[in-house]
């Protein structure tokens, strides 16, 4: 046990200490050098727990990630609406990721990186099992045509704002934030207007699509 909690302190001082020197020096002018050394721990210890800078943000980012889950999840209750259920996650993925702005592009790149395809789809799957619970706990409930595959969608939509968060350049990134409020009230109005023929036929043709693509995947 103690083991394990040395560990896991070893592990939480080189992610802290590379933050720091990221913000400080940069991210192409920190070496994992100089996060061990910054840290007073060997360079072969620091390259035991990462094998690479990469590799520290890659923790960051799934760290990151656990959070918004841990932070999301108690505001989504029985009986909100979608629009509030959707700005529950919406906002608090941007409240989790704010102190990391800095580090945005680098996220981007870890999460598209051919070799962490396996934990981006675990990732990926935990998260849209946020937004299930999300449309399972909405009331009034999608339609049933939409069910299935709206919490897909959503974290698609999520993704987008996420990508618009990375470039925002707004103080706090008010813009990104503000997307975020009115995209969500806006998609709840949809998915219930999707009750109308003419609206649910252009959010089956976006549905018809999300299966193509994941079907050619």
């Amino acid at each position: 046990m103690a083991a394990t909690a040395k560990s896991e302190q070893t592990r939480r001082l080189l992610i802290d200490t590379a933050l720091r020197l990221f913000a400080s020096q940069g991210y192409e002018k920190t070496t994992m050098r100089a996060i061990a050394l910054e840290a007073d721990v060997s360079v072969g210890n620091a390259y035991y727990y990462f094998r690479s800078k990469d590799d520290l943000i890659h923790e960051l980012y799934r760290s990151l990630q656990d959070e918004h889950r841990s932070l999301a999840l108690p505001q989504i209750r029985e009986g909100h609406n979608l629009g509030e259920n959707l700005l529950a996650i919406f906002s608090s993925g941007l409240t989790t990721m704010e102190p990391y702005h800095a580090f945005g592009v680098h996220f981007l790149r870890d999460a598209m990186a051919p070799h962490r395809r396996d934990d981006a789809a675990v990732g990926r799957g935990k998260s849209i099992a946020m937004f299930r619970q999300a449309v399972a706990s909405a009331r009034p409930q999608p339609p049933v045509a939409l069910r299935s595959d709206l919490p897909e969608l959503l974290w698609l939509m999520h993704m987008g704002i996420t990508f618009f968060w990375v470039y925002d350049r707004s103080p706090g990134q008010r813009r990104s934030h503000r997307l975020a409020a009115n995209l969500a009230p806006l998609m709840a109005k949809l998915v219930i207007l999707s009750r109308l023929p003419v609206v649910r036929s252009i959010l089956e043709d976006v549905v018809h699509l999300l299966r193509g693509v994941r079907r050619d995947g």
